[in-house]
């Protein structure tokens, strides 16, 4: 008896940050039909496409939640990728990102202790688990920044990327201002110093504005320097970015870092986005990751 070729299967792994939203997204994901699975080892992710292959396995839509819960058995994803990807199955990656201060306040309302240092400060916690997901979050094909996102804002990204509404199967480009205090973010491909300008934090008047303020934007800018190097990076990454597509890379990182984050940086984090932003051939999302942080 003839059986005819099964449907290919869609198969997502939902990962990301703890405290990010990955069991909202695998909830969100169920109500779209998909079979979840939460906190699966990645060794038996396989089966399923094994199971696949038989006529009577009707589930053609799988989401795994695949986490830094799993230990050492989180480091077996890579190989089961490869291993995917050897035999023809195709997959994607959805990522749940989240600024830091909103992680921890997150943490700090239910008073949790985070996974990566039960004992000890969840900002910590939260820097071994980005350079622990950083790999993944490298391959990533969907991401999703979630620190803004309400749970039904959530489903409505979820379901736009899942339908490529972001230009899923495009390049994407990242822009990210920072504050060198606390640290160059570990997903920069690209790191960017502006101190080289006036800082408005010594500005009486701009001092508690941010870069996202036209009265800060007006300052930075009105410097020439601002200017020239705000060409100049754009010149270069429209350059890269051709090129980078050219040898299968998927995104860039570009940081901006200013001394806290505030005012210059986010001001040419801005401007960067605004110039980059209407391209047809690549995404590109904004973050200002420490703008809301105290200091100069």
């Amino acid at each position: 008896m003839h059986r005819s070729k099964p449907e290919s299967m869609e198969f997502v792994i939902v990962t990301g940050l703890s405290g990010a939203g990955r069991s909202q997204a695998a909830n969100v994901l169920e109500d779209l039909g998909y079979f979840c699975m939460d906190n699966v080892p990645p060794q038996l992710l396989p089966q399923f496409a094994i199971l696949h292959q038989a006529s009577e396995f009707r589930v053609k839509k799988v989401a795994a939640v695949v986490d830094i819960r799993g230990g050492a058995y989180f480091q077996d994803l890579f190989d089961v990728l490869e291993q995917f990807e050897k035999e023809g199955h195709s997959y994607r990656i959805l990522y749940l990102d989240c600024q830091d201060e909103v992680l921890v306040k997150r943490y700090k309302e239910h008073r949790r202790p985070h996974p990566m240092n039960p004992d000890g400060s969840i900002l910590d916690g939260i820097k071994k688990e980005r350079q622990t997901l950083n790999r993944i979050f490298e391959m990533a094909q969907l991401v999703i920044d979630t620190s803004n996102l309400t749970l039904g804002k959530l489903r409505e990204r979820i379901v736009e990327v899942l339908n490529g509404g972001d230009g899923s199967d495009l390049f994407k480009l990242n822009v990210i201002s920072f504050g060198f205090k606390h640290g160059i973010p570990l997903e920069a491909d690209l790191v960017f110093d502006v101190r080289f300008l006036p800082n408005p934090f010594y500005v009486q008047e701009l001092r508690t504005k941010t870069g996202s303020d036209k009265e800060v934007q007006d300052y930075v800018m009105n410097f020439e320097d601002a200017g020239v190097f705000m060409e100049q990076v754009i010149t270069m990454l429209k350059f890269l970015i051709p090129r980078y597509q050219r040898e299968g890379k998927q995104r860039l990182v570009v940081a901006i870092g200013c001394t806290g984050g505030k005012h210059r940086s986010v001001t040419l984090a801005n401007r960067i986005y605004e110039a980059m932003e209407a391209s047809e051939d690549f995404t590109s999302n904004l973050i200002h990751r420490d703008e809301m942080k105290a200091g100069k």
